[in-house]
């Protein structure tokens, strides 16, 4: 493992300093990691991963192995028991799969038949069609959010540059502000791995640009945010921890889980998380969203009109309050699988 993280590194063109700068990781530990003196914690792994652009399943077996190797050292028995653990590996993968209720998994296989579609015809695909999409997700999305703006007022400000008369400018610097962090995110090179934090990092700030500067770009560091029960929100101070673990829990899982799902789950743990004093959920759905696009998907549109709101708002907390998250991830489902349908019904009508 340490030739791998010396390699890529190198290959990068970046010295142990600037790699400890970047993942807030002491130096003297990555020349440890490098020299094999030291492990990488799981948290370090996934950081470093992102960082070197190293595949995580090979550090992670690479990790793994080190770690037996250490435990077992050079005991007689050693390869037996390893024979042994291997067996019982074997059975448990067996036995423990992810329970996709009945309904999620009629709109699974639906989605799984239109996205062949989509990818037969996907190079029919114009300009015209890419900014209707991205504007009616601007739309979808900030209307779930309470903005008032509706689909012709979006567009005007977005493509014509117009000032809406008796609309604030907050609510304008919403709309421009969710268009520019859809074409940097665009931008990204699509890649079988989670978003890196710099990322996240830089679609909050043009989320909220000109709204909250102060808190840009940054974790919050309050426990109160506006619009939520602070009794029930986590801790200002265990954010980056839980962060971490929610890059290694996509680590772990991105190739178990049906990208829609894999999406879903982590829509719902980010918005737990309320990593920002302002804009998480809109960040939330975008960090979705760049999962789904790494497999092929579309836009998801999530409906924003009163009554879909409250659905929305109903499964996200149950998901938070029961660990419940069917309801959630039927909506998300749904809303994909039309959200295919009228790519296709574009395509068709272009």
């Amino acid at each position: 493992m340490k030739d791998l993280l010396k390699n890529a590194r190198e290959q990068k063109g970046l010295k142990t300093r600037e790699v400890a700068q970047m993942l807030h990781i002491d130096q003297a530990l990555i020349s440890k990691f490098e020299n094999g003196q030291r492990k990488p914690t799981r948290e370090q792994l996934v950081k470093l991963a992102a960082l070197l652009e190293i595949d995580f399943d090979t550090l992670l077996v690479n990790w793994l192995k080190e770690k037996i190797l250490y435990e077992v050292g050079q005991d007689e028995l050693a390869l037996k028991a390893i024979q042994m653990a291997e067996e019982e590996l074997k059975r448990n993968a067996f036995t423990k799969t992810y329970s996709i209720p009945a309904a999620l998994q009629i709109l699974l296989n639906e989605i799984d038949t239109l996205k062949e579609k989509v990818t037969r015809f996907r190079s029919f695909e114009t300009e015209t069609i890419r900014q209707t999409l991205a504007l009616d997700y601007i739309f979808c999305s900030n209307q779930l959010d309470g903005a008032a703006f509706s689909l012709d007022e979006t567009r005007a400000v977005i493509q014509k540059g117009e000032t809406i008369t008796g609309k604030s400018m907050r609510e304008h610097l919403e709309a421009i502000n969710h268009h520019e962090a859809i074409r940097y995110l665009e931008s990204l090179p699509e890649k079988n791995s989670f978003i890196a934090e710099k990322d996240i990092f830089t679609l909050h700030n043009l989320i909220v640009r000109g709204i909250a500067p102060d808190e840009s770009g940054k974790y919050r560091s309050t426990d109160n945010i506006p619009n939520h029960n602070s009794d029930t929100l986590p801790r200002a101070n265990s954010i980056p921890k839980l962060m971490d673990d929610l890059f290694l829990w996509y680590e772990t899982n991105k190739n178990k889980l049906h990208p829609v799902i894999l999406a879903g789950e982590i829509l719902s743990q980010f918005c737990f998380i309320q990593a920002f004093t302002h804009g998480n959920n809109k960040v939330a759905r975008l960090v979705m969203h760049s999962i789904l696009r790494q497999h092929g998907y579309v836009y998801t549109l999530i409906k924003g009109d009163d009554a879909s709101r409250i659905l929305f708002e109903n499964a996200l907390n149950e998901a938070h309050s029961t660990q419940n998250k069917e309801n959630l991830l039927l909506i998300v489902a749904q809303a994909e699988k039309e959200s295919l349908e009228h790519y296709l019904n574009l395509l068709v009508h272009q």
